[in-house]
């Protein structure tokens, strides 16, 4: 490039496509000068007349300028033809060359997504050489929260890749950080999670390590300006994979540091192909996502100024079944709030407005929003056979509106702006269900599932849909009558065939009428059963529906639950007496919490331990008022531990009070 000292990754990229249209370009121009040349006429009509042996020509030279004469009429009269001829060929090289351009660019723009972006001009300038120097003198830095694999999401300060080695690379200098400093352990087994996946060996990260030195002798670096958030998409082909694993934990590990905005830059590591949902990831930000084989494209050694590397798992709610039959985490740490706002959040960035705020800010009076059934229909695999027998009675049990969508024939955009308005969501298991989490507050999740299959074990839906705050009601039906099931033994075994499995093995499974539970991901018996598809018993179906609805809470879509805790008690006491040598009283009291003023709490309860000095079992009291006389097993001169806290509605307990000693 001309200036190297303003060399930086947008301007590269911009390069590369430039550079390829200007060469071809003066191969273009020194095509058309070499056909302008070889056309023209052997002299012009108006130049001077020519000498031979340097002498003027007379006498007889009349008749030679005469034939000349003639020649040059010729030359006039052939000159129009002999132009449309060049003017032809001429057209007929550009337009070639201009295909070949235009191919070689679409190529070049296929593999660099983001500078064909019009809206996307990197405004981060980063001067080359003082870039080359930080990392040079400084080497890398990194800055980890979490203290093992699993929880660990690390800032980098110039962490590069390498291309060639597909190895990310720490470079050493006297300035590098590295905090853990795990030495070895680095390696046990790895550094972070790059999915947030928990712990599965394809998804492992960690880096080689040079001497900064070494850079002398390595290719030119190619810096890239932007904060970058570097991660590994699990199964990027499946929806629900695509929210739960990805989606949900980058959104939220983008909130969790302030310099991955919006104009921050997502990698994606695993090396998979954009995949059928590549436009979901895109709205995670205004940067074009990079994938893993477009890196080598930027040069065979790329820097990253600022990244953050790994994902936050707070927002996960389901195991796959790697260690363990698939269910829900044991230790969940997020609510149907935060999959709310992320939900709300992503309808923004596809401009899809809930169908209740359309009425609610002013949408056609006349036309009131009203409840509608919504099924979800597949048109490949585990099919609803008689889907329109089932759509009738929808209708005449809801006396409501039922509408179809299918994730095949539809925009997602377009199925989100139904769902959100929906009443019911009835669906066969699947990925598809993931999008419930558009529901409207009060809604309900209906899922079928095919014969054979406990809808007990296999719950992602159930999950989400029972997390606290989001409020949605869950039901599910199961095909119990084998003969109203369609199997598909001769198919590939990822869709359930067992036509590869030995006779005894697919007699086997035949037989079963109840999958095992089992581990994740190739079950024959449970792919054979899952992809099966199904005639829905509408009688049976209905029954359940019926009862599943009498358990429905009534839920007010505009007043979600509270899940605000009460503070501590404040000043809290403790008086004792003793009324004989056998009988003592301990009166306790307390002051209600700082912000219980503040609120309006349906039930507020009182929570009391004590627990006698040396022992190790206590007595706990449930109280509705601020202070209590305990007599009974309250011993004379005796050491008492007590602790108090409050507790709202039942089960929003708020934090003991520091711990009292009280002597009778």
């Amino acid at each position: 490039m001309s200036n190297e000292g303003n060399i930086f990754f947008q301007d590269c990229l911009d390069e590369a496509i430039v550079s390829a249209c200007n060469a071809d370009q003066r191969e273009c121009l020194g095509e058309l000068q070499i056909h302008s040349d070889s056309s023209r006429c052997p002299a012009d009509v108006s130049s001077p007349p020519t000498e031979v042996g340097g002498q003027p020509e007379t006498g007889g030279g009349s008749a030679a300028r005469a034939v000349m004469r003639a020649s040059l009429a010729g030359c006039r009269m052939s000159v129009g033809a002999l132009l449309n001829g060049l003017l032809v060929s001429v057209v007929a090289a550009l337009l070639w060359k201009y295909s070949k351009l235009s191919e070689h660019a679409a190529l070049l723009e296929e593999e660099l997504h983001m500078t064909q972006q019009s809206q996307e001009v990197s405004q981060a300038h980063i001067d080359y050489h003082v870039a080359l120097q930080a990392l040079q003198e400084h080497g890398t830095r990194m800055v980890c929260t979490g203290k093992m694999h699993t929880d660990r999401v690390c800032r980098f300060d110039y962490l590069c890749y390498s291309s060639e080695a597909e190895e990310f690379v720490f470079f050493h200098s006297n300035s590098s950080v590295m905090l853990p400093n795990l030495g070895s352990r680095r390696f046990q087994p790895a550094l972070l999670d790059l999915s947030s996946v928990e712990d599965h060996n394809t998804q492992y990260f960690n880096f080689l390590e040079l001497p900064a030195a070494a850079l002398k002798f390595m290719p030119k670096p190619v810096f890239v300006p932007d904060v970058t958030l570097i991660l590994n998409r699990f199964n990027p082909d499946n929806l629900m994979h695509v929210f739960h694993d990805d989606l949900i934990p980058a959104f939220y590990t983008m909130k969790q540091y302030s310099d991955l905005d919006d104009e921050a830059r997502l990698v994606f590591m695993e090396g998979w192909g954009e995949g059928p949902h590549f436009d979901l990831y895109r709205l995670l930000s205004s940067k074009q996502p990079l994938l893993k084989e477009q890196l080598r494209n930027f040069g065979k050694l790329m820097c990253f100024t600022k990244s953050y590397v790994g994902l936050s798992k707070m927002t996960t709610w389901y195991q796959y079944g790697f260690v363990q039959p698939q269910g829900p985490k044991a230790n969940m740490l997020v609510s149907g709030n935060e999959i709310r706002q992320f939900a709300r959040a992503l309808m923004e960035k596809m401009n899809v407005t809930r169908v209740e705020e359309v009425y609610k800010d002013g949408g056609n009076a006349e036309h009131e929003k009203d409840d509608y059934v919504v099924v979800f229909s597949r048109s490949e695999t585990r099919l609803i056979l008689n889907e329109a027998e089932l759509i009738m009675a929808l209708a005449q049990e809801f006396q409501m509106r039922v509408l179809t969508v299918s994730l095949e024939e539809q925009s997602f955009p377009s199925i989100v702006q139904v769902i959100s308005g929906a009443s019911v969501l009835v669906s066969m298991h699947g990925a598809q269900l993931i999008t419930s989490l558009f529901l409207p507050r009060g809604a309900a999740v209906v899922e079928l599932f095919p014969f054979a299959v406990n809808p007990e074990q296999y719950t992602p839906y159930k999950t989400l849909a029972t997390l606290p705050g989001m409020d949605l009601h869950y039901i599910s039906w199961r095909n119990t009558l084998e003969e109203n099931t369609i199997t598909h033994p001769d198919r590939a075994w990822e869709q359930g065939g067992i036509a590869h499995l030995d006779k005894e093995e697919q007699e086997r499974i035949l037989a079963s009428k109840d999958v095992p539970r089992h581990l994740c991901c190739r079950n024959p018996e449970w792919l054979f059963r899952i992809y099966q598809d199904t005639l829905v018993d509408i009688p049976s179906f209905l029954e359940t529906l019926k009862e599943g609805m009498k358990t429905k809470p009534n839920v007010k879509k505009s007043k979600p639950a509270s899940t605000v805790h009460p503070g501590r008690v404040r000043e809290p006491q403790c008086q004792t007496s003793v009324q004989t040598t056998n009988e003592a009283r301990l009166t306790v009291s307390w002051q209600i919490p700082w912000n219980l003023k503040y609120l309006k709490v349906r039930e507020v309860k009182y929570e009391v331990w004590i627990q006698e000095q040396g022992e190790n079992t206590y007595m706990p009291y449930i109280l509705p008022q601020q202070n209590y006389t305990f007599s009974e097993n309250i011993k004379p001169f005796t050491t008492y531990l007590v602790w108090v806290r409050c507790i709202f509605n039942k089960n929003l307990l708020g934090p003991f009070a520091d711990v009292l000693m009280c002597r009778t």
